[in-house]
């Protein structure tokens, strides 16, 4: 089971780069986001009305479902979409992958669970093995504006190991999943609807074949489906091991990159592939007991 969410959420998120890259210039950044996380919530929140699931938060909970949101389901993705105003989203997701070493960095810092050796050294192998096959197609032009860029998504992926911490930290109280992400995914997308207004932009969404299908893919499958399973590792084996699915991702996005684009595998971006499998392998030794550790500390 472990190893079908972990595949399904590397597809999905290794595609959802490219459907960003779909609703670019069509819109406001914020404006998209919003879109996102209604259809989301009126998807997400309809099923769980519809089978009896749904349920009203506690007062405990409440300020730490809303700090999720926000780590999550809004500020996070703002920064992301604004950084591929700035880079090719092929390399946004190289930065994304650095939440690997982010997240093991927070479980120890926030809960005491000193990282182990493998899952780091993994990690560090498949960081350097993306930044090659990146380096291996990238060209020049986009030199101007790195630094904004990868500021931006350096950002986005600060907030999104932060919100991995605290669904760990939610996950002790008595809520389900589900529930959990939609009062969240309802929070980010109240917060981007006052920043559309504050901002002065248009509601409105693009009515492009383009725009919508970018839209459609981001709302089922980058945000429900993407993120319910990625939640549910982070419970089944911890937020160290579960993102090294950020790892991964950017490989499927180099696919499509190629599919699409026309891009080309050099000789430096096959050596970088072989690292990230390298890495994986290392990562995901079977290591004893580490597993029990997660549940129980989970209660």
């Amino acid at each position: 089971m472990n190893a079908l969410l972990f595949l399904a959420v590397v597809l999905i998120w290794g595609l959802s780069w490219f459907a960003i890259h779909l609703q670019m210039g069509a819109a406001p950044v914020d404006v998209a986001i919003f879109w996102r996380f209604v259809v989301s919530v009126l998807m997400l929140g309809g099923w769980l009305a519809l089978t009896g699931r749904l349920r009203r938060p506690s007062r405990e909970v409440a300020p730490w479902l809303a700090g999720m949101g926000a780590c999550l389901f809004s500020c996070n993705f703002l920064a992301f979409y604004s950084s591929e105003m700035f880079l090719p989203s092929g390399i946004v997701s190289v930065v994304f992958s650095m939440s690997t070493i982010l997240n093991a960095l927070g479980l120890w810092l926030f809960f005491r669970q000193r990282p182990d050796v493998r899952v780091l050294g993994g990690g560090l192998l498949g960081v350097c093995g993306v930044a090659m096959l990146l380096g291996g197609g990238l060209g020049s032009g986009a030199a101007s504006a790195m630094l904004a860029g990868v500021g931006l998504a350096l950002l986005g992926t600060v907030l999104f190991s932060l919100g991995n911490m605290i669904s760990r930290r939610i996950g002790r109280f008595d809520m389900d999943l589900p529930n959990a992400v939609l009062c969240s995914m309802a929070f980010g997308m109240f917060v981007m609807g006052v920043n559309v207004l504050t901002q002065g932009h248009s509601f409105m969404p693009p009515l492009t074949l383009r725009w919508l299908s970018g839209l459609l893919y981001l709302s089922v499958f980058g945000s429900v489906a993407g993120f319910l399973f990625y939640l549910m590792l982070v419970r089944r084996i911890g937020a160290d091991r579960a993102a090294y699915t950020t790892i991964l991702s950017p490989v499927i996005a180099l696919a499509v990159s190629a599919i699409f684009e026309g891009a080309h595998w050099s000789g430096l971006m096959l050596a970088g592939l072989v690292l990230i499998l390298c890495g994986n392998v290392l990562a995901f030794a079977r290591r004893r007991a580490v597993p029990r550790v997660v549940e129980v500390e989970q209660g």
